[in-house]
């Protein structure tokens, strides 16, 4: 893969998409963390954390490892506390990934949680399985295929949000027409095909309808994200041109069908493979704020736009980062003019996670440091959602030899 400069080589060696076991060690400086990290009912050797809220109640997932065995667990957080952590289901043949981690949500006691399983010998030919809770059942729908091609190739990077009463909108990236040139286009070549964006419905009795294929040709190992609109839900990810930009962009479901692809920020980064550091979208009413990261002409940033029309158009990008961003960015709207952006950046060889206040207009508060972290991929991609007054930001922190899930806490009138 070619790689524009040498300051590039690097920020890809932090992002880069290949699973790792060498431990680099930062070094620290006088960083004082402004969060208070919390109580949570993590145990073991865990990592890839994810936090969805619904109303005031925040759901965790998150993998520990055993031997070769990794299983996924969730919690749930209510009236202030933690409930204890529940085994959902458990293998030896996961695809387990820095970056592609397995998600969870909710819709009125109806739970829905993914995970990836090997479907082949190959690196990178694996499955999206899913597991349904029915809130009427009390009783896990597990191991459940979400999509129906039977190729093996990859298949991850899943959002899910509710939809209607009891059901789901999923979305993810789909590698069916890439099966010619075997494999990640950050590793090797592909053939005639590309990575495509798809998305489905699914129901509480664990009943999938709706695939639709959203966009033919995307980045390979970037991030989805969705929100929901008044008009539909709407999904962002990394798209890729033919002559390889890979920018942020947006599809809405509007009116019963979905809108063509849209850029975000217009950034015009081309590069010509994967950085592994897909963009984020939270909604409150008809407004929608995206964060995303961007290393145009050898430049990283963090940049944030506002909507107002349910995604139909964007103001201006705002930047928020001051130090080297290496992005792994979240978003959550606080009120229908303002968000939350969490992120990650290194400023004197210390890798911090980073917490911001934006508004539409441009105004981008004082950034708090939620925790020292580290640079490396292990950390993962750090989690961020709000309920009522506080921010919660979750992340894994690693050691030599092992690697725990922390949680923070942040007043949102201290931002």
């Amino acid at each position: 893969m070619r790689f524009v400069s040498i300051l590039y080589i690097v920020s890809m060696l932090v992002v880069s998409c290949k699973s790792e076991t060498k431990k680099e060690t930062i070094q620290t400086s006088d960083v004082t963390e402004a969060s208070e990290v919390i109580e949570n009912p993590v145990t073991g050797n865990s990592s890839l954390p994810k936090l969805f809220r619904s109303h005031d109640n925040l759901f965790l997932s998150w993998t520990e490892k055993k031997d070769t065995t990794t299983t996924l667990f969730y919690s749930t957080y209510k009236n202030g506390t933690w409930t204890p952590s529940e085994a959902i289901i458990s293998g030896t043949d996961w695809f387990v990934n820095w970056a592609d981690f397995p998600a969870i949500a909710e819709n009125n006691g109806t739970l829905l949680t993914s995970f990836l399983q090997k479907s082949a010998k190959g690196t990178y030919t694996y499955d999206i399985k899913l597991n349904v809770y029915p809130s009427e059942e009390k009783k896990w729908n597990k191991n459940l295929l979400l999509h129906n091609d039977g190729t093996k190739s990859e298949h991850g990077f899943v959002s899910m949000l509710p939809s209607g009463d009891t059901s789901f909108f999923v979305t993810w990236l789909d590698g069916r027409n890439t099966m010619n040139g075997g494999g990640h286009d950050a590793h090797s070549e592909h053939g005639s095909g590309a990575m495509t964006l798809r998305s489905a419905i699914v129901d509480a009795k664990g009943t999938i309808t709706e695939r639709t294929e959203l966009d033919a040709r995307i980045c390979d190992c970037c991030q989805t994200s969705a929100a929901q609109t008044e008009n539909g839900p709407v999904v962002v990810y990394r798209d890729r041109s033919e002559t390889e930009i890979r920018d942020v962009s947006i599809v809405r479901f509007v009116d019963g069908t979905w809108t063509q692809p849209q850029t975000i920020g217009n950034d015009v980064w081309e590069i010509s493979g994967c950085p592994v550091n897909g963009p984020s979208v939270s909604s409150l009413n008809n407004n929608l704020a995206i964060a995303w990261f961007t290393a145009v002409n050898d430049v990283p940033k963090v940049q944030v736009v506002f909507s107002e029309n349910n995604g139909e158009s964007f103001g201006m990008p705002i930047q928020i980062n001051n130090g080297f961003a290496l992005g792994r960015v979240d978003v959550a709207m606080i009120s229908n003019t303002a968000a939350l952006v969490s992120w990650m950046e290194t400023v004197d060889d210390t890798t911090l996670i980073k917490l911001v206040k934006v508004t539409h207009n441009g105004v981008v508060g004082a950034p708090k440091i939620i925790s020292k972290t580290s640079a490396e991929r292990a950390s993962g991609f750090p989690q961020l959602e709000v309920i009522q007054d506080t921010a919660f930001v979750v992340w894994t922190a690693i050691t030599d030899d092992a690697s725990t899930v922390k949680i923070a806490t942040q007043p949102l009138n201290t931002l």
